[in-house]
């Protein structure tokens, strides 16, 4: 399977996924205001071995915006429909970075059959989540207000080339994204959600327990903060999972150590087996 980029259609939302290479499927799915494209160090690692799913979520990269606000659940399940729609019913590895960690983890928490390994890159971890009473509420009058001042157009690049040092993507596709309403605002109204994500995967915890024999890694970029280092240990203990540390690195494993993202899908995908 080579190249292939389409939209697919979830709960009437076109999702935009790009499926390349061929093997055991691997999906790869990014963190908060992330798209597709920052797979792409990984992907040549990865492609001559594996299957490998790229997609945005709602309202990001060049997915159309949310239908409704997101779950714990309702983003495992998207995971497991995109799939479905694509002919590739697993199993899966796969992969969170970030925010997508609470995803990953629902994933396989509710499709344990579909899931051949679970791979966790720097991903969130949140012990005792807040959550806000209308957490969309906010974000709808931010996002409106800054699209209505033109913010996204005007700033939207310089803004994504400011949070991703030495960003390695192409700038075409920087400003296709970055300057749309579309993304600004979907990127907020994630945000405004994620301790109501965080709260509904710990509940998650407690009713689905993982498989005792699924290979579970993770992958955290201390960056020399020994308090993150204790808490994504705390989170490999607590999933029962290997812990491996990409240094040096920067949040975004997948720029920069590459190839610590790789071995560790590739690993996991052998013993999945």
């Amino acid at each position: 399977m080579t190249g292939r980029p389409a939209f697919v259609r979830v709960d009437g939302v076109a999702h935009h996924v790009v499926v390349e290479g061929s093997g055991p499927v691997c999906v790869l799915s990014a963190g908060l205001g992330m798209s597709w494209f920052d797979w792409d160090p990984v992907l040549p690692l990865l492609a001559p071995y594996r299957t490998v799913v790229r997609f945005d979520r709602p309202g990001h990269g060049l997915s159309q915006p949310a239908a409704g606000p997101p779950t714990a659940a309702g983003e495992a399940n998207r995971i497991a429909a995109l799939l479905d729609a694509l002919g590739l019913p697993g199993p899966a590895t796969v992969v969170g970075h970030s925010i997508a960690g609470f995803h990953a983890e629902a994933f396989a928490r509710l499709h344990p059959d579909r899931t051949a390994a679970l791979v966790l890159v720097d991903s969130s971890v949140e012990e005792h989540p807040r959550v806000s009473a209308s957490p969309g509420l906010f974000a709808d009058v931010l996002g409106a207000a800054l699209s209505a001042a033109g913010v996204p157009a005007a700033l939207g690049p310089a803004v994504r080339r400011a949070a991703v040092r030495h960003d390695p993507a192409p700038a075409a596709l920087v400003h296709r994204v970055y300057r749309t309403s579309r993304v600004l605002r979907g990127t907020l109204w994630e945000n405004a959600h994620y301790g109501a994500v965080a709260a509904g995967l710990l509940a998650l915890r407690t009713t689905h327990p993982l498989p005792p024999d699924l290979p579970v890694t993770v992958l955290a970029a201390p960056d020399g903060s020994a308090r993150w280092e204790r808490r994504q240990r705390a989170l490999a203990r607590r999933l029962g999972a290997r812990y491996e540390a990409a240094e040096p690195s920067g949040h975004l494993v997948m720029k920069d150590r590459p190839e610590a993202v790789a071995t560790v899908i590739l690993r996991s995908g052998q013993e999945g087996a």
